[in-house]
């Protein structure tokens, strides 16, 4: 079955970056979409960033684009999350996620979770 790690997480200074990293296994070829998520306290989960697998495109949330990049090294099968010019908002636990198919693409839905890593901007 599939299995999500996440990595990178911790304490970052305002303005600083983060990169967080999803080691997967048991992906297939039908699995083609993967994403991170983010669920901060007292807020609901919302999406971070999805990319579908087959090619690398990348789809961002608007209040983040510009500062978040989602990449994929397809030879480990690791999903990354780079997050620039870090706020205080920006603190919560950073979720990976895969599915094999979308009926929306932001929907929150996915299949497959993480057990998720902790952010903390101060």
């Amino acid at each position: 079955d599939v299995q999500l790690v996440e990595s990178g997480g911790g304490s970052v200074q305002v303005g600083g970056s983060l990169r967080l990293a999803c080691a997967a296994s048991g992906l297939t070829d039908r699995t083609r979409f993967m994403g991170w998520f983010r669920h901060a306290p007292g807020k609901e989960r919302e999406g971070v960033g999805i990319i579908y697998r087959s090619g690398g495109t990348a789809y961002y949330a608007e209040s983040l684009e510009g500062r978040v990049t989602i990449s994929q090294r397809e030879d480990t099968n690791t999903l990354y999350l780079q997050l620039n010019s870090v706020k205080p908002e920006d603190t919560a636990m950073y979720y990976c996620a895969a599915d094999n198919d979308r009926c929306e693409l932001w929907a929150p839905s996915f299949t497959y979770w993480g057990q998720g890593t902790q952010v903390t901007v101060s």
